[in-house]
């Protein structure tokens, strides 16, 4: 049978009505203190109709792994119930929504924190400055900052949980030799590269169990000689499947580097290989902008999901579109 974007589809035991997802995308519109507005709650209700399941943007689990004053946040019991207001608002439409967590790392932007944490002392790029490098006691408190943030996410009702371990954030900077030089158990090999997120991953399934969804957003390459490469994000991912429903798979944000274009679908290919390593659903993401396109991509086995992200910003209705438009 030929799979379409109007298929349904489970993400462990959630029940999507059909392949296309809104994918996660900055606002920039958090108060000073990282809360949710009412500009959130208008934003994401205009678009959760169509699409199978929204997933919110970056919300982090800390005050000072914020990549800009104006992220959102999920570290105190007020936050949550900010975020609520957004869920209910998605929920009344039908539609499920997950929570990305995320913790910038050596991307917080210098004025939301005086210290910021990577794994190794190595700095993005001059203006955001050298990061400190973190010890087990700090590598703990992180543990522990996604593991409140995934009880707080149910708190606030959210369905699932997308974990962000892309785009240069701290969990992508655990996974690359760019930027994790450590020679204690998370650094060197893969496998120890990989340790952190496990761990963190370990800690979210004692707060919701092993039948609430969790996903994971990858970097599949960092654009750079001697960063990762879609096949050792795939191998990666081969440690932590047993603790995941999904894998989003995108690209890049480790380093200044970028991709020198941008084509139709220009991510799909790094899905692709991932797909061919796990046995979780794989979500492919990156300017896929036609339902004939995305109907090629889940027919051809490339990918089991569509994310669609700069579209969405662009036009509430483009899920509508999507799915009557070829």
């Amino acid at each position: 049978m030929t799979i379409s974007l109007h298929d349904s589809i489970q993400i462990g035991t959630l029940q999507l009505k059909n392949r296309m997802i809104m994918a996660p995308m900055q606002q920039n519109q958090g108060t000073p203190d990282s809360h949710a507005t009412d500009y959130h709650v208008k934003f994401y209700s205009e678009r959760a109709e169509h699409v199978s399941m929204i997933i919110i943007e970056s919300t982090v689990v800390s005050a000072n792994g914020r990549l800009f004053p104006d992220d959102i946040g999920i570290y105190t019991e007020l936050h949550a119930a900010s975020l609520r207001r957004i869920v209910d608002a998605v929920h009344a439409k039908g539609t499920p929504i997950f929570i990305q967590l995320t913790h910038a790392g050596r991307k917080a932007w210098p004025t939301v924190t005086e210290k910021s944490l990577a794994p190794s002392a190595i700095a993005y790029d001059d203006q955001y400055g050298l990061p400190e490098t973190m010890s087990q006691a700090d590598i703990n408190a992180v543990i522990d900052q996604f593991r409140m943030a995934a009880c707080r996410s149910l708190q606030a009702g959210f369905d699932g949980i997308e974990l962000h371990a892309a785009h240069g954030h701290l969990l992508h900077q655990f996974l690359s030799p760019l930027s994790n030089q450590r020679t204690d158990a998370y650094g060197g090999n893969l496998e120890n590269r990989v340790r952190f997120i496990q761990e963190v991953l370990l800690a979210i399934r004692t707060e919701v169990g092993n039948d609430y969804p969790v996903q994971l957003r990858v970097s599949a390459s960092d654009f750079a000689d001697g960063g990762l490469t879609p096949a050792e994000v795939a191998l990666s991912l081969t440690y932590l499947q047993s603790e995941l429903d999904a894998v989003h798979v995108s690209s890049g944000g480790l380093v200044p580097a970028a991709p020198l274009a941008t084509p139709e679908g220009y991510q799909t290919p790094y899905a692709a290989v991932i797909k061919q390593y796990v046995n979780i659903p794989v979500i492919a993401v990156g300017n896929i902008r036609t339902q004939a396109f995305a109907n090629f991509i889940l027919a051809d086995g490339m990918a089991d999901m569509i994310a669609i992200g700069r579209p969405l910003l662009e036009d509430a209705n483009f899920g509508k579109k999507m799915l009557t438009l070829v």
